[in-house]
């Protein structure tokens, strides 16, 4: 008689090694690590079915801190190598996680083509807007005027919108929040895994020790209600502590203004509704920053499409039909070949 032994549902502290987490105290990688243990765990997620790929970085030690696979990289590919473990095993659940840095620097352009590809797999980049294992260079996402080791008067470079760059790329998901807002986060994390194709997550994450406070222009609990605009799908864009400022397009131009309800005769049916299968709406939110406008939380955009690895395997299927029973060694020889004699 064979007996069945009921599995028994994975908790948060299932998802957890017995490796000590080695991060800077009050970094913000501790609260983004518990997000993930405890959304893999709200969503039924198999250890043996999840493989976490990071490159080089602090977030790139997330790995070790997951009870799952996991594989630490080269600086800049893991989205190559995330490609890789879809493409040979599709029934794996691949997060790639990556820094400002690895992906935005040297991992830019495995970035775009992962994203362009449309591999089913998700992208977590923690933005802290520093090099913060290398001790504080400026990065591809620090802001013009940045102090630091490498630029000691000041960066000249502007900087990179992630989330921008992802929907440049052909992002078909992407979408914000903050290392300190865990409901929120971890929403963003089963959004992204319920996406069937490359998810983007970009996720603005504190370095207290080389970058302290980056975001507090729109983080900080006492502003934070007039300074971020949390999206929602069908629902109108709309913010503030008492509800009464929402976005618009400006009048005569093609451009989002935020402005007040009940001034200058600006009524609630004049302040739009956020679409999030709009990759243009997307784009201009994805730009706004303080002090004069918002900055957008949640999912910017999500239009889902056939993956990456959905096209390969039809191919495969195809090369099968059209020729069954093929054998490696005639294609190998067929057309031109010579013999080398003597």
């Amino acid at each position: 008689m064979n007996i069945v032994t009921p599995v028994n549902e994975l908790t948060p502290k299932d998802f957890a090694t017995d490796q000590e987490v080695r991060w800077c105290p009050g970094c913000g990688d501790y609260a983004i690590l518990k997000a993930m243990q405890r959304t893999l765990a709200d969503i039924g997620a198999k250890r043996e079915n999840t493989v976490f790929v990071s490159g080089i970085g602090c977030a790139a030690r997330f790995p070790y801190y997951m009870a799952t696979y996991g594989f630490h990289t080269i600086h800049g590919r893991a989205p190559a190598f995330g490609t890789g473990i879809k493409l040979a095993n599709p029934d794996l659940d691949v997060w790639v996680v990556t820094g400002d840095g690895d992906a935005l620097s040297i991992g830019g352009n495995h970035l775009l083509h992962v994203l362009r590809r449309n591999v089913n797999l998700q992208v977590l980049l923690f933005n802290n807007e520093i090099y913060g294992l290398t001790k504080g260079q400026y990065s591809p996402a620090s802001r013009a005027g940045t102090r630091s080791p490498s630029t000691p008067w000041g960066s000249i470079e502007n900087p990179v919108s992630a989330a921008a760059l992802a929907l440049g790329a052909g992002g078909r998901f992407v979408a914000r929040s903050v290392d300190t807002m865990q409901k929120h986060l971890g929403e963003m994390f089963k959004r992204a895994h319920d996406h069937n194709g490359t998810s983007f997550v970009e996720i603005f994450q504190n370095c207290i020790v080389f970058n302290n406070d980056i975001f507090a222009d729109f983080t900080a609990k006492d502003i934070a209600d007039e300074a971020q605009i949390i999206l929602e799908h069908g629902q109108p864009l709309i913010f503030g502590k008492e509800r009464t400022r929402g976005l618009r397009v400006r009048p005569g131009f093609f451009e989002l203004e935020a402005v007040t309800i009940g001034e200058d005769g600006v009524e609630e049916k004049d302040i739009l509704v956020h679409d999030e299968t709009n990759r243009a709406l997307a784009g201009m939110l994805a730009l706004m920053e303080p002090p004069t406008m918002p900055v957008a939380l949640g999912v910017l955009y999500c239009y889902p499409t056939p993956s990456y690895e959905d096209g390969v395997k039809d191919h495969f299927d195809e090369a099968k039909a059209h020729n069954p029973g093929g054998d490696i060694n005639k294609l190998l020889r067929r057309g031109h070949t010579w013999t080398v004699t003597g």
